[in-house]
């Protein structure tokens, strides 16, 4: 065998991985000592503003169902001062 591969043989009875160049940059990468970007990520950005966007919908939906039963009150409340007034309870 010649000289390296018996230090090869050695290391790996030791416990001891010895890795070649990719190896060595696998590794470095897995421990975020490279800086890249790394891969694309796919799709759509996320919107930040999703969040507020929906809650701002919610509160629209609930503003407007809130107009419609004041209205149904305010209605409600005109037809009896106006049977209160034919009845002569005033």
């Amino acid at each position: 065998m010649p000289p390296a591969g018996r230090d090869r043989c050695a290391a790996a009875a030791r416990g001891v991985v010895l890795l070649g160049p990719y190896g060595l940059a696998r590794a470095a990468r897995e421990r975020g000592e490279l800086g890249g970007k790394g891969a694309p990520s796919r799709g759509r950005p996320a919107d930040p503003d999703r969040a507020l966007k929906a809650r701002n919908e919610e509160l629209e939906r609930e503003n407007q169902r809130l107009r419609t039963k004041l209205e149904q009150a305010e209605a409600i409340i005109e037809v009896q001062k106006k049977l209160s007034t034919l009845l002569g309870l005033k």
